[in-house]
C-alpha cells in the first residue's frame, strides 16, 4: 500500500522554508486575486520565482505579515 503525501499545511514551517501559493493561502485566508493584488501593491510580501511556473514566498515573511495584521499602519490608521 502506498502512502500519499498529505496536502495539509502546518504553521510549523521553519522560517527558512519556501511556501507555494496554496500553502500561503491556508495561513492568510484571502482569495488568490486578493493575494496577488496585495503582492503587487506591496501590502503582502514579494514572491520569488524558482522556475517558469514555480513561485514561492519565505515562511519568515509570511509569519511577519501575520504578526503585523491588525496593528495600526505606519500612519497610525486603524486597518479596520
Amino acid at each position: 500500500m502506498s502512502q500519499r503525501k498529505s496536502n495539509c499545511v502546518s504553521a510549523d514551517y521553519p522560517p527558512a522554508a519556501l511556501l507555494r501559493l496554496e500553502q500561503v493561502l491556508t495561513l492568510v485566508p484571502v482569495s488568490k486575486s486578493s493575494w496577488w493584488l496585495g503582492v503587487k501593491t506591496g501590502r503582502f510580501p514579494r514572491s520569488f520565482k524558482l522556475g517558469r511556473r514555480t513561485t514561492v514566498w519565505r515562511a519568515a515573511d509570511i509569519y511577519k505579515l501575520i504578526d503585523g495584521l491588525g496593528q495600526p499602519d505606519a500612519h497610525g490608521d486603524d486597518p479596520r
